[in-house]
C-alpha cells in the first residue's frame, strides 16, 4: 500500500501536478454526521475543509444545516468530483472548493474547520489556526488530535475518534 502510494505521488511529480502529502481516503457518513455535530454546525456557519477529498463534509454541512463551506485540495480530480457531487446535492449556491495549499489558504471566513489528515500534518497547522482564526471558531479532527493542544470534547463512532477545539480569545 505504501509503494502504490509513493508510485501514484511520483506520477503526479512526473505529470507537473501538485505532490500530495495526504493520501485520500473517504471518511464514512456516520463519522461526517459526527464530526458536523460536535462542531455544532448551524446555517450562520461557514466550514472550510482542509484537504476536502471529495467534499462530502462541507455538502453534508450545507445539505443538512444550511451551513456555507469551503473545501480546500490540492488533486484537481478531487476537486471536479466535488463540484459534480455539489451539482447533485443543489448545494452549488452554498459550496465551492478550490485547489490550494492548506498551509497557505486564507481561512479567515471560517468559523468551523474540520480536518481529516495526519498526525504530523495536524501539529504542523496547529499554530497557524490558533493564531489565524477568530476566537470562537471551532476545530474538528477525524481520528487525529494536536499533541499537547488537549481537546475540549471527544467523541468515538464506531472505532474512530473525533476531537474538537475551539479558538481561544486573543490575550
Amino acid at each position: 500500500m505504501i509503494r502504490a502510494a509513493l508510485v501514484g505521488l511520483l506520477a503526479l511529480a512526473i505529470q507537473g501536478k501538485p505532490s500530495l502529502d495526504i493520501h485520500y481516503v473517504p471518511t464514512s457518513p456516520k463519522v461526517v454526521q459526527a464530526m458536523l455535530d460536535l462542531a455544532g454546525v448551524t446555517a450562520g456557519d461557514v466550514v472550510y475543509d482542509l484537504g476536502s477529498g471529495d467534499g462530502r463534509i462541507v455538502i453534508a454541512a450545507a445539505r443538512k444545516y444550511g451551513a456555507r463551506g469551503v473545501g480546500i485540495e490540492l488533486d484537481p480530480e478531487l476537486i471536479r468530483r466535488s463540484n459534480n457531487a455539489a451539482q447533485k446535492a443543489n448545494v452549488s449556491d452554498k459550496v465551492r472548493f478550490i485547489t490550494e495549499d492548506i498551509f497557505k489558504a486564507d481561512l479567515s471566513e471560517a468559523t468551523v474547520v474540520t480536518l481529516y489528515l495526519s498526525p504530523s500534518t495536524n501539529l504542523r497547522l496547529r499554530e497557524r489556526l490558533r493564531r489565524d482564526l477568530r476566537p470562537g471558531t471551532r476545530i474538528v479532527s477525524h481520528r487525529f488530535d494536536m499533541g499537547d493542544w488537549k481537546p475540549e470534547q471527544e467523541r468515538q463512532v464506531d472505532d474512530i475518534h473525533v476531537f474538537r477545539w475551539t479558538v481561544a480569545p486573543r490575550d
